[in-house]
């Protein structure tokens, strides 16, 4: 690969992990892996492919994350990522929304390992980059390490040499998403032993980890982790990420220089759509979190979610948001 391992990884996200939100967690962190929201495999066939596969070359590394449950059709989505120069293919078998069990897609497709294999290995064919698979310990109550361990053997054994483990089960009937990240528990010494047991194997963990020292105590034991709603609400989190888990001693930006930043690529993106096309607040709501814990965050946040200044499509409204902070200092 050309980029560096993936020690480190954003989640994908549905309605959050935009191209925007990518673009801005980008002038953050310099070699954190950036994962696309996931795009199910109809949405491209059928679909409009530019308005789901754009983003900026600054967001490089970047994985494409597929929905999908029939090989042909993932074949075919994975070489069009391949082609808009997506750097990994990432197979969803974590998400246990109801809207995607009605598709046979995320984690339901746990229950059929072969399928995923079939999936795994007829996308392999059609790509030369990486494809991975995101997926649960487990369905529902079954809490047995042999199905998780049998379902990554069967994967493995298709060519699929990464693997990120969300260390809880995936309730199919009777819980919401949101209550799917929460209630089942987390078990974490179930990816430990994944590891253990499949060497060979790139094993990353996902699921409630929030902060640089649990970062570094997984790593003890898997080869990456992969971090998703502490990225989103306190992106500043990831500042530190380049240098202490990638040796990269250039200094992370300010915030306020991560604001100055997203200047030109907010003028481009408005020049490019239009005040039509696009909406400031399509960007600028990914920015909320950037002060999370400063004197002034308040006034900061009240300033970029201010519809009618929202409204005047004017990008500087990120440097006085800004001032909020410098004003309560």
């Amino acid at each position: 690969m050309k980029y560096r391992k993936r020690t480190l990884s954003t989640a994908p996200m549905m309605d959050w992990t935009d191209r925007h939100c990518r673009v801005f967690h980008r002038q953050i962190t310099q070699h954190t892996w950036l994962y696309t929201e996931m795009v199910t495999t109809g949405a491209l066939i059928h679909g409009d492919v530019e308005r789901h596969l754009r983003y900026d070359d600054v967001e490089h590394p970047i994985a494409l994350q597929l929905g999908g449950s029939d090989p042909v059709d993932l074949a075919k989505s994975a070489k069009l990522g391949e082609q808009w120069g997506y750097d990994e293919i990432n197979l969803n078998c974590g998400c246990p929304s109801e809207r995607v069990q009605k598709g046979a897609f995320g984690a339901c497709l746990m229950q059929e390992p072969q399928l995923v294999a079939d999936c795994v290995k007829a996308m392999r064919d059609a790509v030369s980059i990486d494809v991975t698979v995101k997926h649960r310990i487990g369905i529902d109550h079954n809490e047995e390490y042999g199905f998780v361990r049998d379902f990554i053997g069967t994967i493995a054994d298709a060519g699929c040499r990464t693997f990120i483990v969300h260390a809880r089960n995936a309730v199919l009937k009777g819980l919401s998403p949101k209550e799917n990240r929460e209630i089942p528990p987390l078990r974490y010494e179930v990816a430990y032993q994944l590891k253990r047991e499949f060497p060979d194997l790139e094993i990353i963990i996902n699921g409630g980890i929030k902060t640089d020292d649990e970062i570094a105590t997984h790593l003890q034991h898997v080869d990456g982790v992969m971090i998703g709603r502490e990225a989103y609400h306190n992106p500043y989190v990831m500042a530190g990420w380049d240098a202490r888990f990638y040796g990269d001693a250039t200094p992370p930006k300010t915030r306020e220089q991560v604001l100055e930043a997203m200047i030109p690529y907010i003028r481009a993106e408005l020049e490019r759509y239009g005040p039509l096309g696009l909406r400031l607040n399509s960007i600028t709501r990914h920015m909320l979190g950037l002060m999370a814990g400063l004197p002034g965050a308040r006034g900061y946040r009240q300033l970029l979610s201010d519809s009618r200044r929202l409204a005047a499509g004017n990008p500087d409204l990120l440097l006085e948001a800004a001032g909020k902070l410098r004003l309560a200092a």
